[in-house]
């Protein structure tokens, strides 16, 4: 259990990190032509994954438009809105914002796949939502300058939301590999004409080094992470996995700090524990519900 513990921190270090890789890479690849380089070296990750499990499914016309859908609004949108977002965002304030994705979530799920809203789940997003605007505001409740930046990281917040929701609706018909495969290839080959219509200018590195770091970035943290903490999640109680994973902001701070030089505030940090505290409120589950 220990290793697996170890697995799952390293995963949450990578998630932490791709904000601060997401930063550095919209300084050398303009956003969409970024996201369709970003979801091609994916897409041949998982197809050579595919290929050596032998393992390629067909869909019916229900599920495949279905993950079409998702391919367009949790692969190729929640994707561009990131590195748009980053352009002008800050790492550490997206890296918060998203954190309340499982809250979203909660409350799509209650409206959708008919789940059971809490007291505690209302009362978490509360001081959740506090403390994003307390780190937005820097500090001063009284005065908001919402980064435009910021406005397209709530919209990954959201279309990644979706993708949650979705993608469990799915996985009672069709394997997660199937899913992922399948609704990346559709959320590429929707990014290739945007890179032409959304990029002006385009921007493009011809440094061997930026290649490297994009290629490795894309496989590791979309593709390896995510395989390494679906084999190890098995073995792990889930609420401590889940609290693991609202670690990502603090790990975003600390990879601001080594890699890009950015100081860590005192607001970031008070408005960290708000957030995260407030996110394991809503999300943490009693084993007797009747004590609710």
């Amino acid at each position: 259990m220990l290793k697996s513990y170890a697995w799952l921190t390293f995963c949450v270090i990578v998630w932490g990190s791709n904000f601060v890789f997401g930063k550095i890479l919209v300084q050398y690849f303009s956003p969409s032509l970024l996201t369709s380089l970003r979801l091609f070296f994916i897409v041949l990750f998982l197809l050579g994954l595919s290929t050596y499990k032998k393992h390629f499914k067909r869909l019916n016309k229900t599920d495949l438009l279905a993950i079409s859908i998702l391919g367009v609004i949790g692969v190729f949108i929640n994707q561009w809105s990131f590195f748009v977002g980053l352009q002008t965002a800050d790492p550490t304030t997206s890296a918060l914002i998203l954190a309340t994705t499982p809250i979203l979530t909660g409350f799509l799920a209650a409206l959708f796949l008919k789940e059971r809203l809490s007291i505690r789940m209302v009362l978490g997003s509360f001081i959740a939502i506090l403390g994003i605007y307390f780190v937005v505001a820097k500090g001063s409740l009284s005065s908001l300058d919402m980064d435009k930046g910021l406005l397209w990281i709530v919209v990954t917040m959201v279309t990644f939301a979706i993708m949650i929701i979705m993608t469990k609706v799915l996985s009672q018909r069709v394997d997660p590999l199937t899913i992922t495969l399948y609704s990346n290839i559709v959320g590429f080959i929707v990014s290739v004409p945007f890179v032409f219509i959304l990029d002006n200018p385009l921007r493009i590195s011809m440094d061997i080094p930026d290649w490297v770091f994009l290629i490795t970035t894309a496989i590791v943290v979309h593709g390896i992470a995510t395989l390494i903490w679906n084999k190890n999640i098995r073995y792990v109680n889930a609420s401590n996995a889940s609290i693991l994973s609202n670690l990502e902001p603090f790990v975003a701070m600390i990879m601001g700090l080594i890699l890009l030089y950015k100081p860590i505030t005192g607001v970031e940090i008070v408005g960290s524990f708000f957030i995260v505290g407030g996110v394991i409120l809503s999300t943490y589950q009693r084993k007797n519900h009747s004590l609710e």
